[in-house]
């Protein structure tokens, strides 16, 4: 048994360091990290678009009088070029609409802070607080290229980081653990 708990031990460790360069490449790397998932999307949907076509021609066309599986080959590979080649684009937009998204958020607790004061809730600075960070977040996600990558490479870094040391301590404790 012990055995067994030291292999997921160092199974553990070996993730967490893994995913730690992967958030440590999201960070410092972000435009690189968008044009290599935009990639693999881009492929995804061309693999997609080629098995339904070979679909449709192996069937010859008559498996069933409503098949579409020409149509959505052709639609699924012109999707999977579009995010390949319009990659920096798309990352925009939906940067965009997450950043507007988070700043009306704010705005919306912001309004509810100024509801709470009305009534003597002594929470309502906290709520205030929160609403203010959450409008300076939604507008840094809005203008800042490559923040989602970036924000989601600290949040990978900072869970492997805690992984780490939890794995560690569990490294050191296995033999009570036994």
């Amino acid at each position: 048994m012990e055995n067994f708990l030291k292999k997921a031990g160092w199974t553990s460790i070996l993730t967490s360091l893994i995913l730690a360069v992967i958030g440590i490449i999201m960070i410092y790397n972000p435009e690189t990290t968008m044009q290599f998932i935009s990639t693999i999307l881009g492929i995804f949907f061309i693999v997609i678009g080629v098995i339904k076509l070979i679909n449709y021609f192996v069937a010859k066309g008559n498996s069933s009088l409503f098949t579409n599986d020409i149509a959505w080959g052709i639609i699924s590979i012109i999707i999977g070029l579009v995010v390949i080649v319009y990659s920096s684009t798309i990352e925009n937009i939906f940067r965009i609409m997450i950043g507007i998204w988070i700043i009306y958020s704010g705005f919306t607790r912001l309004t509810l802070s100024f509801k709470l004061k009305n009534i003597n809730e002594k929470i309502w600075a906290l709520v205030l607080t929160l609403s203010v960070l959450m409008v300076v977040g939604g507008l840094y996600v809005t203008f800042y290229p490559g923040a989602l990558i970036v924000t989601l490479g600290v949040i990978i870094l900072i869970y492997s980081i805690m992984d780490l040391i939890e794995s560690f301590i569990f490294m050191r404790n296995i033999k009570e653990l036994n």
